[in-house]
């Protein structure tokens, strides 16, 4: 097992979680640390695994449970059951970043910053345990560091470099 920083970005579709994550990464490996992510694919079905003329596809389409292809110096990995999000964090990090993102998994347990697109969004997310950080919707209080517009880039990457440099916030994995 091996202690890292994981963290979760949540929000609804369009609230900007793929951008922030996105961002995140770069800055990260700008500063020299190694970066895995694990990402929720909210949008009903399967997400798409390969293109239908491939030996992999073929492979999944005969009945293999997982395919495992390597060349390049890459890996692409296929497995035709999803695992609980345990597993799914532990596998995202088989190369031991330093920090795993998550994008989604709102019911999950972890830190997590929260991202608004309105007032109605809020509603449905105050609840959520492990909030670190709200970004945006400035008309609502809350109980922990609130950045009122995903605009305000400089200043939602200041506070998460701050995060990362915390020792109370590694999660073993």
């Amino acid at each position: 097992m091996d202690t890292m920083k994981t963290f979760q970005v949540v929000g609804y579709k369009n609230s900007g979680k793929t951008t922030l994550v996105a961002r995140w990464v770069r800055l990260l490996k700008k500063n020299g640390l190694s970066v895995a992510v694990l990402k929720h694919h909210g949008h009903g079905g399967k997400p798409d695994m390969s293109e239908p003329a491939t030996d992999t596809a073929r492979f999944l389409a005969s009945g293999a449970n997982a395919t495992l292809v390597a060349g390049g110096g890459a890996i692409q990995f296929n497995w035709n059951e999803e695992p609980g999000f345990d597993k799914l964090k532990e596998l995202a990090t088989i190369g031991k970043p330093d920090v795993l993102l998550i994008e989604g998994y709102k019911g999950e347990t972890g830190g997590k910053v929260v991202l608004l697109r309105n007032e109605e969004d809020w509603d449905t997310l105050r609840h959520l345990q492990g909030r670190q950080l709200v970004i945006g919707c400035p008309e609502i209080s809350v109980d922990c560091p609130h950045i009122h517009s995903r605009e305000q880039i400089e200043q939602i990457d200041e506070w998460f470099v701050k995060w990362i440099g915390r020792v109370d916030d590694d999660e073993t994995i």
